[in-house]
């Protein structure tokens, strides 16, 4: 396999700067590099030189012998002076030298098909560099260190286990074999049909945890959202008027809120339109407040018009968390709070503090937690389990009708789907489980 290279850290200017290569003579090109003999494991300083022979860095050179390195081959980390230029040189140097660039995810792949991670540990390398909060950041790590793969496998493991069942009714029914057979399979199947949807619920619930939590700040006009906006960032990002309509299109900033990063977004007051401008804003809000994981309805603390009335039926029919934020107390509180009852309610004056409405936002956010629970973080992984359940749905009808042979069919076909999440389903596993279970044929 040709032995690939590339820079392991982003451009830019910082202190280091790695240049990884990996593949069958990654250690005869790093000793032309070096010119000097290279222990495994062990950190060496080390002067580096061009096809020239002319000096590019010095710096320290790690080399892992395989098979006991993250892709399973030779590798060597050269980790050198950080900036835009020297490790460029490295990498020129060693592609001069037989290697060549890597593809995007290349050194991964090579650890997934040399066996040293399973497929779900990969997706989990990949999330982890992107998450946006440290809750997502422990669940990826989680995830890398196999936890996803051990929920999969004892999935495979009970539905292998059913597998067996079946075929000792279909080939071995003269046997002296239990009459509650059928109905233990029934109540296995079920146990994992809860399972498996307990997990996706699971996972919609928390994909924001790992992409971001987006937060929709809604109101009529003029009530104070862009003033919540402004404070929230500690900067005049929105222009604050005592004009209504003032924001016509949607703002959008990232905000750190305890240990999340959330996209939070300022949009125009849904009213009814004046002008086609005006239009297309609170059009845009009704959008920004469907793909929103968290609505702050914001009213003002002084009056309760048929615009908020509007807000308020939109936030009683929609299906995501709410905080309703009573807004201008500074000047009196004369809305009804019962109106807003359902929902957890904070009461702030945007221009002079907004910490309960900070505290109220953390609380919510820390509480889409939920260590014990296994994440899907991908849709080839939720589609993997949605294909699943599907097969172990249809094989209900042929269970109940005693046509055995197709429910070990879509049997079968659940296991190959949830398999897909981390590796490929052997038969062998089948047949080892039932005669590993069963004194059959003695």
């Amino acid at each position: 396999m040709d032995t690939i290279a590339a820079i392991a850290t982003p451009n830019g200017v910082g202190a280091i700067s790695i240049v990884r290569l990996s593949g069958d003579t990654a250690l005869q090109i790093a000793k032309k590099l070096t010119k000097k003999d290279l222990t495994p494991r062990v950190a060496t300083l080390s002067k580096l030189y061009d096809e020239n022979d002319e000096l590019i860095d010095i710096g320290l050179v790690i080399y892992f012998k395989s098979p006991n390195s993250f892709t399973g081959e030779d590798i060597v980390e050269f980790q050198c002076h950080g900036g835009v230029v020297v490790s460029r040189i490295v990498l020129e140097t060693l592609l001069k030298y037989g290697a060549r660039a890597a593809q995007p995810g290349e050194f991964t792949k090579r650890a997934f098909l040399n066996g040293k991670i399973d497929a779900s540990q990969a997706e989990a390398i990949a999330k982890l560099i992107e998450t946006r909060s440290r809750e997502g950041a422990k669940l990826l790590s989680r995830q890398l260190d196999g936890d996803l793969g051990k929920f999969v496998n004892e999935v495979r493991e009970k539905l292998i286990e059913i597998m067996a069942y079946t075929e000792v009714f279909i080939d071995y029914a003269e046997e002296d074999l239990p009459e509650t057979l059928g109905y233990e399979i029934t109540q296995r199947l079920e146990k994992i049909e809860s399972l498996l949807n307990h997990t996706l619920e699971a996972s919609k619930r928390r994909e924001g945890m790992l992409s971001g939590y987006k937060v929709a700040i809604v109101g009529k006009p003029n009530v104070g959202k862009s003033s919540i906006l402004n404070a929230l960032l500690n900067r005049q990002r929105a222009i604050v008027s005592d004009i209504a309509g003032t924001t016509r299109d949607t703002i959008e900033e990232d905000i750190q809120i305890g240990s999340h990063l959330i996209r939070i977004i300022d949009t125009a007051g849904i009213r009814a339109a004046k002008d086609e401008i005006e239009k297309i804003g609170v059009e845009r809000s009704k959008e920004a407040v469907k793909e929103a994981d968290i609505i702050l309805a914001v009213f003002d603390a002084g009056e309760f018009t048929a615009e908020d009335e509007e807000i308020l039926n939109m936030i009683k029919n929609s299906s995501k968390d709410v905080i309703v934020i009573i807004n201008k107390v500074d000047r009196g509180l004369k809305i009804d709070l019962d109106l807003f009852k359902d929902f957890k309610t904070v009461k702030i004056s945007a221009k002079e503090n907004i910490t309960p409405l900070i505290e109220s936002l953390k609380e919510l956010l820390d509480s889409f937690g939920g260590e014990d629970e296994h994440v899907l973080i991908s849709t080839r992984q939720i589609d993997a389990v949605q294909k699943a359940l599907s097969y172990i749905n249809e094989s209900k009808e042929f269970l109940q009708t005693g046509e055995l042979e197709l429910f070990s069919y879509h049997i079968q076909d659940a296991i190959r789907a949830i398999s897909e999440i981390t590796k490929p389903f052997e038969y062998d596993e089948m047949l080892d489980k039932m005669f590993g279970s069963f004194c059959v044929g003695k």
